[in-house]
C-alpha cells in the first residue's frame, strides 16, 4: 500500500483556523468528522466519481458532496447548460422565464407541488417553509423531527435542555446567538413515536403551525407510520412538511413521498436537485403556498439563472437516465461487495439501510470499541484512496470498477480492524484522533 500524503491539506487547514471560525463552512466537512491527519481535507478538482486533493492524490468519493452530487461531479450535460446560461447572464434586473420553467417541472415531478418558492440552500428553504406555515395558519409553534438547518427558528429547540442531564435535543449544537425569546416555539419529537407526537399536538392544540420532519434517513419507516403522522397533523389543522433536502431524489425523482405514496402539504428540496450548483425550493399545495404572496419572503439570488438552469437540467437528466433503477442496481452491488469484504476478513456485520446509502454496522465484542473501529475504518480506507464516512452516498458516476476497488480496500481495512480486535490493541493502529459526530439527529 502506498501511503497518501496529506501535508498540504493540513497546512491549509491550519491556516483556516486563523481565518475562518470553525475552519469550514459546513460542519460535515471538518477534519474531525473523518480520520483527522490522514483523510484529505481540501480538494482541487472533481470529476465523475472521484476527486483530486491538494496533495495531488486521487480518491474515489463516496460522500458525493454531502449528497448534493447525484449525477457525478462536473457532469458534462449539466455543466454545458450552466456554461450556456452564464454567457446569457447569471442574474438579470428582470425576472427570468427559467423560474417558470423550473416551477412547472417541479409541479410535474413532486406530488405535493402546486406552487413553488426558491432559495439557494436547504437550511434557508426550511426557514422559508416555517415562515409560510406560520403565516398561512396564523400560529407560531412548530413540532419537528430531524435536522432542518442552522436558522434561529430551528436551533431554538436547544433551549429545551433536559433539566437533569443538561443534554440538548441535538447533541453538539448549543444555541449560542439564538434569541432566548424563541424558546418553546419549536418542539422535537422522536421518529416513529406516534404517541409522543399525539401528546404534543394535544398539549399545544390550536398553537401548532406545522409538523416538519425528515420522512426517513437510512431506513424505511414502518408501514402506515407517515400516513398516521399526516392524519394526526390534519386532525389539528396543522400543515405537514417533509424535509427532503437529504433524502429526496435518489429513491425516486419524485422523492420519498412518491416512493412511499404519501403526499405532505409542503416539501423542502435542495442538495441533489441541481448536482452541486446552489439551488433550493419550497413546494406545496396551493392552499398552503398561496398566502405567501402576502408575506415578506424575498432575496436577490433566489432567482439566479445558474441555479435554475442546473436544477432544470439535473431533474431532466435524472428522468432520462432512469436514475431510480440505477441507484437500486448499483446500491445493491455495492452492498454485496462490501458485505463480502466483511465476511472475508472474518468479521461479523453488514452494510444496512437503504440501497441509496448503505451504512456499516459491525458486531463487536464490546460496543465501547465502536468509535475506535469506525475511525480505523475511515483511516484505512483513506490510506487506500477511498474517501468515505461510515455510510456510502452513491452518485450516477460510480462504476463497477469503483465498487471493485472500494471492496478491495475495504477487505484490507477490515483485516486491519480484525488484527486490532484480536490483539486487543486498536490504539496502536490509530494514526489519528477519534472521529467526532457533529450532532445527533432525531430520525433514523
Amino acid at each position: 500500500m502506498t501511503e497518501n500524503a496529506v501535508t498540504r491539506s493540513y497546512e491549509i487547514y491550519e491556516r483556516a483556523g486563523e481565518l475562518i471560525p470553525g475552519r469550514t463552512q459546513l460542519i460535515s466537512r471538518r477534519a474531525s468528522r473523518f480520520a483527522n491527519g490522514i483523510s484529505p481535507v481540501y480538494a482541487q478538482s472533481a470529476k465523475g466519481s472521484r476527486f483530486i486533493d491538494v496533495d495531488e492524490t486521487e480518491y474515489i468519493d463516496w460522500m458525493s458532496g454531502v449528497e448534493a452530487i447525484i449525477l457525478g461531479h462536473a457532469d458534462d450535460v449539466v455543466d454545458r447548460a450552466v456554461e450556456k446560461q452564464i454567457r446569457r447572464g447569471s442574474l438579470y434586473s428582470l425576472n427570468s422565464p427559467l423560474e417558470i420553467e423550473l416551477a412547472e417541472l417541479l409541479v410535474d415531478t413532486i406530488p405535493s407541488a402546486e406552487m413553488v418558492r426558491y432559495t439557494k440552500g436547504g437550511g434557508e428553504a426550511c426557514a422559508v417553509a416555517a415562515r409560510i406555515a406560520r403565516g398561512t395558519t396564523g400560529r407560531d409553534k412548530i413540532i419537528f423531527c430531524g435536522y432542518h438547518g442552522w436558522h434561529d427558528w430551528y436551533q431554538a429547540a436547544n433551549y429545551e435542555a433536559d433539566p437533569v442531564s443538561g443534554e440538548f435535543p441535538f447533541a453538539g449544537i448549543e444555541p449560542i446567538g439564538v434569541p432566548k425569546v424563541l424558546a418553546g416555539t419549536v418542539i422535537p419529537f422522536p421518529y416513529g413515536d406516534l404517541d409522543a407526537l399525539r401528546l404534543l399536538l394535544d398539549e399545544h392544540a390550536g398553537e401548532v403551525a406545522a409538523v416538519m420532519m425528515e420522512p426517513l434517513r437510512s431506513t424505511l419507516p414502518e408501514p402506515g407510520y407517515l400516513e398516521s403522522v399526516k392524519e394526526l397533523a390534519h386532525a389539528h389543522d396543522t400543515i405537514l412538511i417533509f424535509d427532503e433536502v437529504s433524502c429526496g431524489w435518489r429513491l425516486s425523482v419524485g422523492g420519498v413521498q412518491e416512493y412511499l405514496g404519501i403526499t405532505p402539504d409542503m416539501t423542502v428540496l435542495a442538495k441533489a436537485m441541481s448536482n452541486g450548483y446552489p439551488m433550493g425550493a419550497v413546494v406545496g399545495s396551493r392552499a398552503v403556498m398561496e398566502p405567501a404572496s402576502r408575506m415578506f419572503v424575498s432575496s436577490s439570488y433566489w432567482s439566479d439563472n445558474v441555479g435554475l438552469a442546473a436544477a432544470i437540467t439535473t431533474i431532466r437528466e435524472l428522468k432520462r437516465r432512469n436514475s431510480a433503477a440505477f441507484f437500486l442496481e448499483t446500491g445493491e452491488k455495492l452492498r454485496r461487495a462490501l458485505n463480502d469484504s466483511i465476511a472475508g476478513a472474518g468479521l461479523s456485520g453488514e452494510f444496512t439501510g437503504l440501497h441509496t446509502h448503505p451504512n456499516l454496522t459491525l458486531s463487536l465484542p464490546d460496543e465501547t470499541l465502536l468509535p475506535k473501529v469506525n475511525t480505523l475504518f475511515i483511516q484505512e480506507m483513506a490510506r487506500r484512496g477511498i474517501h468515505c464516512p461510515m455510510g456510502f452516498s452513491i452518485n450516477m458516476a460510480h462504476s463497477v470498477e469503483d465498487i471493485r476497488q472500494t471492496a478491495e480496500a475495504a477487505s484490507e481495512s477490515f483485516s486491519v480492524i480484525r488484527s486490532g480486535l484480536e490483539s486487543g490493541d486498536l490504539d496502536s493502529l490509530l494514526l489519528c484522533d477519534l472521529k467526532q459526530d457533529p450532532f445527533r439527529r432525531l430520525v433514523r
